[in-house]
């Protein structure tokens, strides 16, 4: 069949069926590969950006970037926001709070704000000026303390209640013959 003809060739509707049966088409993927949101480098953007796919930055951003996918911020990018992704990668620089699952400063990426990750990689000659928080570590949780028998805790309590010293200091008095003279002048 000719793109330019209006006359269809005898057969033709027939074979296109059983060519789609033979190769069916791939699945759409969920999210996209690549970048579908691409913010350029000439680009001035202010405001709450939200997407579920992949983003990447290479312009100036200011407000609140909450992106579903991964985040590119490129050589060039300008971004003054805090960041939420799935993953991060940052070239340029950001001014503001990131967090995602696994973070990653290129050589040139600079970062003013805390980084909160699950895993973390920088290249030598990255900047950061921030806190570091890892997300979901065992190193991070609180140590475990062990629960003390009632009973213990009871004789814990009434020891302290029966020392004299314990007295002192809980009710905040003390002689006055014991406690020094004040020698300040």
């Amino acid at each position: 069949m000719s793109f330019f003809s209006n006359r269809r060739q005898a057969g033709s509707e027939d074979e296109m069926i059983e060519d789609t049966m033979q190769h069916p088409r791939p699945p759409v993927l969920s999210q996209p590969v690549g970048f579908e949101t691409v913010l350029g480098a000439n680009c001035i953007l202010e405001g709450v950006l939200r997407s579920r796919a992949n983003v990447r930055l290479d312009g100036t951003f200011s407000g609140t970037l909450e992106i579903e996918g991964n985040v590119l911020v490129g050589e060039t990018a300008k971004i003054t926001a805090d960041i939420n992704a799935k993953n991060i990668s940052i070239a340029g620089a950001v001014r503001g709070n990131v967090s995602g699952k696994k973070v990653q400063l290129l050589r040139t990426g600079r970062v003013w704000g805390d980084i909160r990750a699950t895993a973390l990689t920088t290249e030598e000659g990255a900047f950061i000026d921030g806190k570091i928080t890892m997300a979901g570590h065992e190193a991070n949780a609180p140590a475990a303390q062990p629960d003390r028998p009632a009973l213990m805790t009871e004789a814990v309590e009434a020891e302290k209640a029966e020392s004299p010293l314990s007295e002192a200091v809980d009710t905040g008095e003390s002689d006055e013959a014991d406690s020094p003279e004040d020698t300040r002048t």
